[in-house]
């Protein structure tokens, strides 16, 4: 298959583009700050509006790919990488050599460290396919986004956007919900069939292909015609890609012959002649948006009951009905696969066995079926099944804090039990936000301990977007508003430049009066921006929710509550104490603030246990997961990026405001010094009768006054507390023995990114 050439002036234009794109990257320039996410999605469009810009547009990224790998400017690798695979995702012309120079190049990458050679594993895995099999990549993109039913494809996945109706104004809500709405109406399941069909016949055939007059023929297909052409063109294409060796040749002649089937013999014979000389270019074929579902998050459990809603959508019974009809029959895998310690109770003498003992019965024998369920004389150790509970998709790596993850694959994580869906989670807003997804993400986890009915057929992905209110952008909260997407952007430049650049433009897109023509053609960039994310931001970025145990009085039981960008306390108005309340220290100073007790346990490199417990007064004090290297940013950022600083994301960084008490002269006066230092637990307890007030993940609405003492810790993973450790067992006696419990796996949230974390 022979690739058009493209025009000189064409193909300068898009070395422009993919050039104004990499100066992007350093943003050293204001002009190109204030265009920010712009240059990207204008060399895309360009590809649509003209599909045999496709082949140029590949060359021209390969050669830049190659100069940064040879320059080693790994900073850019990673965007131009992504970018050339949504290339080639939606390409038809694109010749089997530029395919193999491609995966030839992502194989030279894999020599290179984490995140660059785990980006070029799965580009080359999927290469691998698409270069047998062209049209592989764009025909399950499709039929997953679009929920397409198929046999030999049965995978499906679901982009859920969640907007808090309080952080975000109604006139943002209304517009994108708008855009959405738009770009839907137009892809019904036909028209998405449609693109199937067409693509994986243009990108097999090339230009042997008539574009024009298949495109006539799968318009005019009634929909029973058109749905028996769609199952024999994904037959053809999944069959050929699940061969251990696939044969380019065989998957053009199965091809060929639907081609035929749809445009008689003729036209397939005018096409492997060369095709028609005064033919058009070939039409573009879009690639459909995914299947996004707005949502207003107005209850905690309101994630749950979309994924529970995703899994079983034609359920006629009521939610709480169907989520009990969501039985455990499959789940637990083979308990011959588990090792099971007995304890003996015969005397160890062969002549005490009874008669036969020796010989083991026949596999399938009534015999081995009375032995598998007999109860031997002997105790069993309990099984743990942790990892049961804890999906590839939500576990991060032991022990880090915000690392890079493995990239997330389809699979059985159970025997028997395939997941197909995959839900994709977006969420909208700033850290208030986050800290309510981390809630809910905290709840879905805890209630799969209960009843695990999601996890195993269910991969869940996690995304954000910032946006803040356009009052807050000016102000000066607009920096601690947005901590978690300044750490992403400074950890993925490719994030910062297409992600956290939306901002802006979802204002601009709320102020536009609605338009009520259908007719015009309107390219919906805030859409394009979010599918590109959903699309290729693949590489978790992990973070650490840590719960807090709050006492308003010391003789009850506290309540509890999660956070993960920040815990502020501060000291309420003198109060009359309250019962159980310790009462005031005799000599204790008078001044601004209170005096607190404050004991911790110090983050060392050596990971070692060191206790520190101190007296002082203070006006208050900050617990953030941020260090304030990560989110503060002072002019425009240098080409490549500062690297983030590994170890100061293990742990908690806490600001204190000290009281200082000096007496001079002119009497006692009062000096405030703020001391940090770094720690993961930490207990902190009023000692005099001033009360403290928290506030979570800076949310007003989640505030707690009244408080006496609290308690700060990771947040372990809702499983690792309901079992024991594996040496706890049940004596002789049904007497429980306990053993050294294991430390307990700590809860790591992952939200996706482009590359992870850049080092």
């Amino acid at each position: 298959m022979l690739a058009r050439p493209c025009r000189p002036d064409a193909e300068l234009d898009l070395q422009r583009s993919v050039q104004a794109v990499l100066r992007e990257l350093g943003a050293q320039a204001p002009a190109l700050q204030s265009n920010q996410g712009m240059w990207r999605w204008s060399l895309h469009k360009k590809v649509e509006r003209d599909p045999g810009k496709s082949p140029a547009l590949v060359r021209i990224l390969l050669r830049e790919l190659e100069k940064a790998e040879s320059e080693d400017i790994r900073h850019a690798i990673i965007p131009l990488l992504h970018t050339l695979m949504y290339v080639l995702t939606k390409a038809t012309g694109i010749t089997e050599e530029l395919y193999r120079r491609t995966y030839t190049f992502c194989t030279r990458l894999l020599t290179l460290p984490a995140p660059y050679c785990t980006v070029a594993l799965d580009c080359a895995i999927r290469l691998k396919t698409e270069t047998a099999v062209p049209g592989t990549l764009y025909q399950r993109l499709v039929i997953a986004e679009q929920n397409l039913t198929s046999e030999l494809y049965p995978y499906q996945e679901r982009a859920f956007l969640f907007v808090d109706p309080e952080l975000v104004s109604p006139s943002v809500c209304s517009a994108l919900l708008l855009e959405l709405e738009a770009a839907q109406v137009q892809q019904t399941p036909e028209a998405c069939m449609r693109h199937v069909v067409a693509h994986a016949l243009q990108a097999a055939l090339g230009d042997a292909c008539h574009a024009g007059a298949l495109q006539r023929k799968l318009q005019a297909s009634p929909r029973q015609a058109l749905e028996r052409y769609f199952h024999a063109v994904v037959a053809a294409v999944e069959q050929m890609a699940s061969e251990p060796s696939p044969s380019r040749e065989g998957h053009l002649e199965r091809l060929e012959e639907i081609y035929c089937s749809l445009l008689g013999p003729a036209a397939a014979a005018r096409g492997r002649c060369g095709g028609d000389p005064l033919q058009s270019p070939q039409p573009n074929i879009p690639l459909p948006s995914p299947h996004i579902t707005f949502h207003l998050w107005t209850d905690e459990e309101q994630l749950w009951k979309e994924l529970v809603l995703f899994l079983r959508p034609r359920s006629q019974l009521c939610l709480s009905a169907d989520l009990e009809a969501l039985d455990l029959q499959g789940f637990w895998p083979d308990r011959e696969l588990a090792r099971v310690s007995m304890l003996s109770t015969d005397s160890g003498i062969e002549r005490d066995l009874p008669p036969g003992a020796d010989e083991l019965p026949l596999p399938g024998s009534p015999e081995m079926e009375r032995a598998r369920l007999q109860r031997k004389g002997g105790v069993k150790k309990r099984v743990r099944l942790p990892d049961v509970l804890m999906p590839a998709c939500w576990d991060g790596p032991p022990g880090l804090h915000r690392r890079t993850g493995r990239p997330s694959g389809d699979g059985e994580l159970l025997p028997g039990v395939s997941r197909l869906h995959t839900a994709r989670v977006l969420v909208l807003g700033d850290d208030r936000m986050l800290g309510r997804l981390a809630q809910a993400y905290h709840c879905l986890r805890k209630r799969e301990t209960q009843k695990c009915c999601l996890t195993p057929r269910l991969s869940l992905q996690l995304y954000y977007i910032p946006v803040l209110a356009p009052e807050k952008q000016a102000s000066c909260r607009h920096s601690e508003l947005r901590e978690l997407a300044t750490f992403l952007g400074r950890a993925d430049p490719w994030y910062e430049s297409t992600v956290n650049t939306l901002c802006p433009a979802i204002h601009k897109l709320a102020e536009m009066p609605p338009s009520l023509d259908t007719s015009r053609t309107v390219d919906p960039f805030i859409l394009d921006v979010i599918t590109y994310y959903l699309r290729m931001g693949t590489q978790p970025i992990y973070f650490q929710i840590y719960t807090v145990k709050i006492f308003r009085d010391l003789s009850q039981h506290p309540a509890e509550d999660i956070f993960l960008t920040e815990l502020k306390v501060k000291i309420q108005d003198t109060k009359p104490p309250k019962d159980g309340f310790s009462p005031r220290r005799r000599g204790a100073a008078e001044g601004p603030g209170a005096e607190l007790n404050i004991c911790y346990q110090k983050a060392l490199l050596s990971h070692r246990a060191q206790e520190v417990a101190v007296s002082l007064r203070t006006t208050g004090l900050v617990l953030k997961t941020f260090a304030a290297s990560d989110t503060e940013v002072s002019g425009p950022a240098p080409a490549p990026p500062p690297a983030v600083p590994v170890t100061d994301h293990t742990c908690l960084n806490v600001s204190v405001t000290e009281v200082i008490k000096s007496s001079n002269l002119a009497g006692r006066s009062f000096s405030m010094v703020t001391n940090t230092f770094r720690t993961a637990n930490i207990q902190i307890q009023s000692q005099d009768q001033r009360l403290l007030t928290l506030l979570l993940d800076k949310d007003s609405r989640r505030t707690f006054k009244d408080v006496v003492r609290f308690e700060v810790s990771p947040c372990p993973e809702p499983c690792s507390g309901a079992h024991k450790s594996e040496a706890s067992q049940l004596g002789s006696h049904g007497q429980e023995v306990e053993g050294t419990k294991a430390k307990p796996k700590p809860l790591l949230m992952p939200i996706n990114t482009f590359s992870g974390i850049v080092q």
